[in-house]
């Protein structure tokens, strides 16, 4: 099997350039027919897929007669009327393969506040496992300066992270890493496959160099980075071609970034390292067994909760005896958490009035001690 092949959960990131016409401002209708043929290729074989778009700006632009360079306040205008657009042709391509498609927008924040992150992830989850494909773009139509991604491909690798992905495919106007810009260096070598990041490989981006994408190959090893913490592959190729996801497979060039640890190990590293606890769950004997054996922790293990935090927050978890045993993202509230806390998950409705998770921390959102 291919590395695209054998991924479980598998994100797409489209540039403007190859979604967009320059000379005329439309979208490329067939090129995007045949990804979507090639992404209902990959639903067939059981894969989930993510797809990160450009093109709302590059589209509403010339719906509304702006030309560049666009401030920012009519950039966030282009995007507004370009984003229906794009949708639209998402959702007429998709719909020939019978698949639903549904439409997110995202901002930075989104996935580096905590309980914006948790909703996100949440509601991607959902839409992957009732069978719709999500299609994300930034939200230039609410984004500021201040807190833009500054483009997709970053996009994607949080994407990527948010959702414990297992691969990332961002499809650019060039078919892999080099050792220099190829197009002003004729000697550049191809680069096949990165395991580390090194300075060396770092020093061999090049400056960015198409008409609508805001991003080059800087950007490109910026989001190779973020994948490769979250233990995801990365593969950065050509997308000009029709059926550009089947030409990786069939052997077209491309160069993987090859990260040395699963998904959810990464992200579980990166809650018990980066994590900064809000609060203290301490529980009873019965629900330390349940979590060193692997599983989540339920409202009725908690006998006591301390502090003050959020959904979404990082905690401690504590044994009675006052020993930390690990720490989680919770899925209620301090105050929620009291509530329900010694209670059966199925008791929760009716104690807080909303149907929230069976669990206080899952186990995927667990990390245990030693």
């Amino acid at each position: 099997m291919s590395l695209l092949s054998k991924a479980r959960r598998l994100i797409i990131k489209i540039g403007s350039s190859l979604l967009v016409d320059e000379a005329s401002g439309q979208i490329r209708r067939s090129w995007l027919d045949s990804l979507c043929a090639d992404l209902a290729a990959c639903r067939a074989r059981g894969q989930e897929v993510i797809v990160v778009s450009s093109g709302a700006v590059a589209v509403g632009r010339r719906q509304l007669g702006l030309k560049p360079p666009l401030k920012l306040e009519e950039k966030q205008a282009a995007a507004a009327t370009g984003q229906i657009r794009l949708a639209h042709a998402y959702q007429e391509a998709l719909a020939k393969h019978h698949i639903t498609v549904a439409q997110v927008l995202l901002t930075l924040e989104d996935s580096e506040d905590r309980r914006r992150y948790l909703n996100a992830r949440n509601t991607l989850d959902t839409l992957l496992r009732l069978g719709a494909l999500p299609v994300i773009n930034e939200n230039d139509t609410v984004a500021t300066a201040e807190i833009r991604v500054g483009d997709n491909d970053r996009l994607a690798a949080r994407v990527a992270q948010m959702v414990s992905a297992d691969a990332l495919v961002l499809f650019s106007d060039i078919d892999g890493l080099y050792t220099a810009d190829p197009r002003k260096t004729s000697d550049a070598r191809f680069i096949p496959e990165v395991r580390e990041l090194t300075p060396e490989i770092e020093a061999m981006a090049g400056d960015p160099g198409s008409a609508y994408g805001s991003g080059g190959m800087v950007t490109k090893l910026v989001a190779a980075k973020i994948c490769l913490s979250a233990g995801c592959r990365m593969a950065i190729t050509r997308g000009e071609t029709l059926h550009p996801l089947k030409a990786i497979e069939d052997g077209g060039r491309c160069t993987w970034f090859i990260p040395q640890s699963e998904p959810r190990t990464a992200r579980k590293q990166w809650i018990f390292g980066s994590m900064k606890p809000a609060g203290t769950l301490v529980l009873d004997d019965g629900a330390v067994k349940a979590l060193q054996s692997g599983r989540s922790l339920l409202p009725a293990g908690v006998v006591t909760v301390d502090g003050e935090f959020d959904r979404g927050d990082c905690v401690l978890v504590k044994d009675a005896a006052a020993r930390i045993l690990g720490r989680g993202l919770v899925a209620y509230s301090a105050t929620d958490s009291r509530a329900i806390m010694g209670r059966k998950s199925g008791e929760i409705e009716a104690i807080l009035g909303f149907r929230g998770r069976d669990e206080i921390i899952h186990r995927d959102d667990l990390v245990m001690e030693g």
